[in-house]
């Protein structure tokens, strides 16, 4: 099992960078992952529980706990290329007038050998989309 922890900081508050966030549509103004969209809406919350998100290539996540403004979990349901059960976590916690995001999550390789490298992969792409979100808030 291959886990990924990747931190950022943001001079807003919790509840704009979760309203970001959480935005599944609006990944696409800042996220590294190509195109999104909101495949279904959630069952109390339009992003919350129950919702799926989509992105280009067939990758959706079903969003699993909705606890705003500080916590959401997922789990990849269809195109994960080499990866299988990735599950999810993103926490969001006051720091001061800002706000600290933590995102987590933990996934097998589907090939022998791979999971190292998959795993630099995801820490990467993570990090560069919370970089992305930090400039989209910025410029808001």
């Amino acid at each position: 099992m291959q886990h990924v922890e990747v931190e950022h900081r943001y001079p807003q508050s919790p509840q704009e960078a979760w309203d970001v966030y959480t935005d599944h549509a609006g990944w696409k103004q800042w996220a590294s992952t190509p195109g999104s969209r909101l495949v279904k809406e959630g069952v109390s919350e339009r992003n919350g529980a129950g919702a799926v998100r989509g992105f280009i290539g067939g990758l959706r996540e079903e969003i699993l706990d909705f606890e705003p403004p500080r916590r959401m979990t997922y789990r990849v349901i269809a195109g994960s290329f080499p990866i299988r059960n990735h599950h999810g976590e993103v926490e969001l916690e006051p720091v001061g007038e800002g706000t600290r995001l933590i995102w987590r999550c933990r996934f097998e390789s589907k090939i022998p050998g791979l999971g190292p490298l998959l795993e630099r992969f995801v820490s990467w792409t993570f990090s560069r989309s919370l970089a992305g979100m930090e400039r989209y808030m910025a410029a808001g």
